[in-house]
């Protein structure tokens, strides 16, 4: 698996840059356009690289001043159909899958900490979602709200902030989840007591027994094992570029049920599903917070150690 690096590099740079390109094992395809660039003056370096050299070779690119004063941009190819990369693999160490840019996750987090309009959006569907599903008792809504709410991303970006000691990533992070949580939770709570007022809900749809929506508001001692189980997970997958196994994030925690639950307990003024809501909606997100800083903590302390020492131990695939 390759990424391409596009540099724009200011003409006093050039040289190191490139010398640094033509002999790292890890780069192919290397393309040296000078004068190219006009904002910064410069030259315009293009290069393929093993997935897994990405990350030395951009912290040695900020070392050297680029990412301040020139351009970097990653993208990735969909396909590398050429003997080079099959050869640019196997001098690499560890494996693509394993590895981690953590200028990307840096990234990452400070897009996911941005607030913007369709997030309050997504997330106040979600809940709404959640409503039903409490009203009607229905789990399958339940995981739909679960997939459909956008608010782990902020919970990453805010585990990010804390391991890179960027203050100003924790704060805007922290800010959005409060801010969209209370959001969310008053306008559903708004439209609940509308629907109350019209006799399209009564207090005894949220109260009375659900057996299949009942755990929104009966946290236990496994509510945080599966908060902290969701939050290493989903960071695990959001720096290693795992998608897919975000979407089981997305349905195994019981945020924006709880969320949810918790609106329609204001809605009908009922104190023990506010309450029960509340302490789910903690739990998942202080569970999420703390396994997901800790586990960047031990990525960024000990990844690079142990895929080498599984690289040496079993060597690759033939």
């Amino acid at each position: 698996m390759l990424v391409h690096l596009r540099l724009t590099v200011p003409t006093d740079l050039s040289e190191e840059v490139t010398a640094l390109l033509e002999t790292h094992a890890g780069v192919a395809n290397l393309v040296v356009l000078p004068g190219a660039c006009r904002d910064p003056r410069g030259d315009l370096i293009e290069c393929d690289a093993a997935r897994e050299s990405a990350g030395e070779l951009l912290e040695t690119l900020d070392d050297m001043t680029l990412a301040d004063r020139g351009g970097i941009v990653i993208s990735r190819p969909s396909s590398t159909p050429f003997r080079r990369a099959d050869e640019l693999e196997e001098r690499s160490p560890g494996e693509a899958d394993d590895a981690v840019i953590w200028d990307e996750v840096l990234n990452t987090a400070e897009s996911a900490s941005r607030s913007t309009i369709s997030y309050y959006l997504f997330l106040v569907m979600a809940t709404i979602l959640a409503a039903v599903a409490v009203i009607t008792d229905s789990s399958v809504l339940v995981v739909g709200a679960m997939v459909v709410s956008p608010d782990f991303a902020p919970v990453a970006a805010l585990c990010t902030g804390v391991i890179f000691a960027r203050g100003r990533l924790v704060r805007r992070s922290a800010t959005l989840l409060v801010t969209s949580f209370v959001v969310a939770i008053a306008t559903v709570a708004g439209l609940g007591l509308i629907a109350r007022l019209t006799q399209l809900v009564t207090s005894a749809d949220v109260t009375h027994p659900r057996p299949q929506t009942a755990f929104i508001w009966h946290p236990d001692r496994w509510s945080f094992v599966v908060a902290l189980i969701a939050g290493a997970v989903g960071v695990f997958a959001m720096s290693t570029d795992k998608a897919t196994a975000m979407v089981g994030v997305f349905i195994s925690v019981t945020t924006v049920p709880a969320a949810g639950n918790l609106a329609l307990g204001m809605a009908v003024w009922s104190r023990a599903e506010m309450a029960g809501s509340a302490a789910q909606l903690g739990i998942n997100l202080a569970g999420m917070v703390l396994a997901g800083s800790v586990t960047l903590a031990v990525q960024r302390l000990g990844w690079h150690h142990l895929v080498h020492g599984k690289h040496r131990l079993f060597g690759r695939p033939s």
